[in-house]
């Protein structure tokens, strides 16, 4: 999906990086669109824009998932137009951006990438203007979007951003494919509420119910090419309705995108790893929830760390992580 946009409903692209096999959102609308997530340094952010912006010229509105430096250290770039994320997201980065990036700047010099560090190590860190603390609604380019913080789970701050008349969610970390979900900042005992949450979202936020993905429904994330099941040929390009010569929209003439075949149910992309269907995220649903027990009885002293370890869903890195979160308050 790198260097192509990919619709995955109704004028909703995803755009994948290699790096950290991150994924980003752009929602288009008629004089106005929504950028999901600002990458993670302040040259990056300068590329995604001018990506969008070969897509379409309309004014932006940009939401934030949560605080992480890979998908927020990129909004500079965005400045002038709001800047959408949750309360604490604001806070965590005011407060402890600046040792973010010095952390992972370092970390990038370590793994031999200096040109990476270099582009961390200068970059502003700016932090989202327009707060949420439970729900916010807006209306962008006509299409209303949702933003909802659920509870605590990847991070303090995770918001889901909604497109209830595509039926998609960007999820941000709090669902994860291609790996293990990341429990370095997460609240492990939370997580499975918060996802639960998710599942449930039309219905906490009192909207029509999203159809379940049928046989034919698109597998979507927000990392790797989205494939139809039992299809293998590649998502087909077709280019953006409108062109240079609409001027209500402003697309790129000759622009293309990949379009997803069966995209009639419900979408959820994830921050990393490909976009997904209900059925995906119930499963991992269940998966963080058998790991949030473990926890719980390690904390209990009903079962040893090692136990957890032998009895966990996920890798040990994953799961002695986990249990070092698990009285986190």
């Amino acid at each position: 999906m790198e260097g192509r946009w990919v619709e995955v409903a109704d004028r909703v692209l995803v755009r994948r990086y290699a790096e950290l096999d991150l994924s980003v959102g752009l929602v288009m609308g008629d004089g106005g669109c929504l950028v999901v997530d600002t990458r993670g340094d302040e040259r990056q952010g300068a590329e995604l824009l001018a990506e969008v912006r070969r897509v379409t010229r309309d004014p932006w509105t940009v939401a934030i998932t949560h605080s992480h430096f890979d998908h927020s250290f990129g909004t500079r770039s965005f400045l002038g137009r709001p800047v959408w994320a949750h309360e604490d997201c604001r806070a965590d980065l005011v407060e402890n951006g600046g040792r973010a990036r010095d952390e992972w700047a370092r970390y990038y010099r370590d793994l031999g990438r200096p040109d990476i560090a270099d582009d961390i190590a200068r970059t502003e860190i700016v932090p989202p203007d327009h707060l949420v603390t439970d729900r916010a609604r807006l209306v962008v380019g006509g299409r209303p979007i949702v933003l909802a913080h659920l509870g605590r789970g990847h991070s303090g701050n995770d918001l889901v951003v909604h497109v209830p008349d595509a039926g998609v969610t960007f999820a941000g970390d709090l669902v994860e494919n291609g790996a293990p979900p990341a429990y370095e900042d997460a609240y492990p005992l939370e997580w499975p509420a918060t996802v639960a949450r998710l599942l449930d979202l039309p219905d906490l936020l009192d909207l029509p119910a999203l159809p379940d993905n049928g046989p034919d429904a698109a597998s979507l994330s927000g990392h790797g090419d989205p494939t139809a099941p039992g299809h293998g040929d590649p998502a087909v390009g077709r280019p953006i309705p409108g062109g240079t010569a609409d001027p209500g929209h402003g697309h790129g003439h000759d622009h293309t995108v990949a379009s997803v075949p069966g995209r009639g149910g419900a979408v959820v992309v994830p921050g990393h790893g490909d976009p997904v269907d209900r059925a995906f995220v119930v499963a991992q649903h269940a998966e963080i929830s058998a790991l949030a027990h473990l926890c719980e009885r390690v904390t209990a002293g009903s079962l040893s760390p090692a136990d957890a370890v032998r009895l966990s869903p996920y890798p040990e890195e994953t799961t002695r992580i986990a249990l070092g979160r698990a009285g986190h308050p």
